[in-house]
């Protein structure tokens, strides 16, 4: 089954690293994409740009844009990762892992179904 990581942070603290410092924790992280793209377990991830240049898409018809995302947090969505896990057990495993060496961000892991009627996704 895929499972979705999504890695939130306060995005302030991200910004805060030094180049050296940001390097050394994307080189940390790296590794763990690394063994879970050996072990055929990696889908895509990603580092999502600023917060500041997103945009939310709310409302009824065709919606208002608004600036920013609006979510009533202190974190903010600055990265995902989807993973092939026999079990959500292995996808917090995982998690746990990428907390190891990102110890003040937040994980969230859930379930994803593909939503294409007829389609399968497919996996381990």
């Amino acid at each position: 089954m895929f499972y979705a990581i999504l890695a939130y942070h306060v995005e302030d603290a991200i910004k805060a690293l030094t180049p050296r410092e940001d390097a050394a924790l994307m080189a940390d992280l790296l590794k763990i994409n690394d063994r879970l793209y050996a072990d055929d377990s990696l889908g895509p991830s990603a580092r999502l740009g600023a917060t500041q240049s997103a945009v939310t898409l709310r409302g009824p018809g065709d919606g208002t844009v608004i600036d920013g995302p609006f979510a009533e947090t202190k974190e903010q969505l600055l990265g995902l990762y989807v993973v092939d896990c026999a079990t959500r057990d292995d996808a917090i495993a995982i998690a746990r892992d990428l907390r190891r060496v990102n110890p003040t961000a937040v994980y969230e892991i859930r379930p994803i179904a593909l939503y294409l009627p007829g389609v399968p996704l497919q996996g381990k």
